[in-house]
């Protein structure tokens, strides 16, 4: 079940907390978030969160606490405060009591127990010493041998012998005349090999929708993904500040912005607005047709 992340703050703490120290510590030792998440195995957006304090982003708890961790290690922060942080602000995501082994009272001695059970022993092997030795001094019984009883043989049949069969002579069929044979011509012609015809493919499909122009002008570092509508990447890298980026496919675009707030796009040159619904912190997704 994933944990609903509360981004506030505890109190009224101004300090930084969590994913706050951690990205202090990057900067402070000129780490990059595109080296960070080549560490953890992460995209640069999941970096983002984590120093944003977007926990829910990271999937389950286990993963959102074991990201931090390395994290932490990776530029010098104590993980203890770290995950300390984490837990004040997901209230709960508290650590689990530990339990430990239940431990059993000593059982007490009972002697009356002890003497009622070698009571019943020493009953027992009375029982079964008078079952065994009561029929000693009787004489054994004697038992009269039986004879099989005197099966009579019966006779062997006679064998009867058939008489010979005499062979039957097949009867003469008659002489059938040959059909005579068809003879072939020298002279026929000889059919040289067609070459094989084969279909030619169809030509791929029209793309869909009318080609649209777009340009990105980036003030800032932000991981950009674009695909037109036959799924063709378009872009997929991330743009820098001072960076613009012109490109051209079949509508409708769909366009992935890792943080929307440091780039403006032109569509067919008209200036494009982001929708706020579209908007997911800094992360934006949206679709381009061409026809705004």
């Amino acid at each position: 079940m994933n944990e609903a992340p509360q981004n506030a703050k505890a109190g009224d703490a101004t300090e930084p907390v969590a994913g706050e120290r951690l990205a202090i510590a990057r900067r402070e030792r000129a780490i990059s978030v595109h080296e960070i998440a080549k560490e953890l195995h992460l995209d640069e957006l999941k970096v983002r969160a984590i120093e944003e304090n977007r926990f829910d982003d990271l999937g389950a708890p286990v993963f959102a606490k074991g990201h931090m961790r390395k994290y932490a290690e990776l530029v010098g922060v104590s993980t203890e405060d770290v995950l300390e942080d984490y837990y004040k602000l997901n209230r709960s995501a508290a650590v689990p009591p530990v339990v430990g082994r239940k431990h059993r009272p000593p059982r007490d001695f009972n002697v009356g127990s002890w003497l009622a059970a070698g009571a019943v022993l020493i009953g027992l092997s009375g029982a079964a010493w008078w079952w065994f030795t009561r029929d000693a001094g009787e004489p054994a019984p004697q038992f009269r041998s039986v004879q099989p009883p005197v099966v009579e043989s019966t006779p062997e049949p006679d064998i009867v012998s058939l008489p010979e069969t005499q062979a039957v002579e097949p009867a003469e069929l008659p002489e059938v005349e040959p059909e005579p044979a068809i003879e072939m011509t020298t002279d026929t012609e000889r059919v040289e090999d067609a070459p094989a015809v084969f279909d030619p493919l169809p030509d791929e499909a029209p793309a869909v929708g009318p080609q649209v122009t777009v340009e990105l002008a980036f003030s800032g570092d932000c991981w950009t993904e674009i695909t037109d509508a036959g799924g063709r990447r378009l872009f997929y890298d991330l743009g820098t500040a001072g960076r613009v980026v012109s490109l051209r496919g079949a509508a409708p675009l769909r366009v992935v912005l890792g943080d929307s707030e440091n780039v403006s796009i032109v569509v067919d040159g008209r200036d494009y607005t982001i929708a706020p619904s579209a908007r997911r912190g800094r992360l934006a997704r949206l679709t381009i047709d061409g026809q705004e």
